[in-house]
């Protein structure tokens, strides 16, 4: 074991200076034991154990964090992949739904045409019916028979097609209402496709900054996300209208 001597004076007590006095190594030599210092020096140890168990405890701190680390790694894995699956189920089922809006908007334009189309006839066998009536006034009796023929045919005419017009206007609301009806799930799924692709944002950076508050708070968002999906995979009456008004 090494011993270091500090004193203030110049010439500690028991030591030699630079000039050495006769028999002072003979002294020396008899063992550092034998010497007697004030109470003023000061001696510094060294023991190599100490530098030992500074190691040890840096050693297990660091191990400590890694294994904290670790641990937020795998929880931000387990929660990224089983979102990415979640989210995936949703596309699924928003992509049939897209398609279904689609022939809606389809069926619904081509019903909307056609009941113009009725109505374009009915408005022209009404017309042609005036007509016709008005020529058959001034027809003598035994002349009327092929007017009144006429006028009947037109009327049934004019009669069918208002009753298809009515038809056709029903299926029209019909697609409306399923249209709406779809796009009211549409953006419960676009809802949950945001959230789960900002919470999967936070995990990221959580995973990179090893902070368990930041983990806690992207399960806010991946809450939100797993409720609105969940939501419009069952059907669930479940719409923050105010929150659609204001992305849309």
């Amino acid at each position: 074991m090494s011993k270091l001597i500090v004193s203030s004076d110049s010439q500690p007590t028991g030591c030699w200076s630079s000039a050495p006095r006769p028999g002072a190594l003979t002294h020396l030599q008899d063992g550092l034991t034998g010497l007697r210092f004030p109470a003023r020096h000061r001696f510094m140890d060294i023991d190599p154990q100490d530098l030992i168990k500074i190691d040890d405890k840096d050693d297990a701190r660091e191990r400590r964090a890694d294994r904290k680390g670790a641990r937020l790694n795998t929880f931000v894995a387990i929660t990224v992949a089983l979102l990415a699956t979640f989210m995936g189920i949703c596309k699924v089922k928003d992509d049939n739904i897209v398609q279904a809006m689609q022939q809606a908007q389809a069926d619904k334009i081509d019903h909307w045409a056609f009941y113009q189309a009725r109505n374009l006839r009915e408005e022209v066998a009404k017309a042609a019916l005036v007509q016709l009536r008005l020529q058959a006034s001034d027809r003598p009796a035994d002349k009327r028979a092929g007017y009144d023929e006429a006028i009947a045919q037109y009327e049934k005419l004019a009669r069918e097609q208002a009753e298809k017009k009515d038809e056709l206007r029903k299926q029209a609301l019909a697609d409306q209402a399923t249209y709406d009806a779809l796009n009211f799930r549409d953006d419960q799924f676009d809802l949950s496709d945001a959230a789960i692709a900002i919470a999967i944002s936070l995990l990221a950076i959580a995973s990179l900054t090893q902070l368990w508050w930041l983990y806690g708070l992207a399960m806010l968002p991946a809450g939100f996300g797993v409720v609105m999906g969940t939501a419009g995979l069952a059907g669930w009456h479940l719409h923050p209208t105010a929150l659609v008004g204001l992305l849309t």
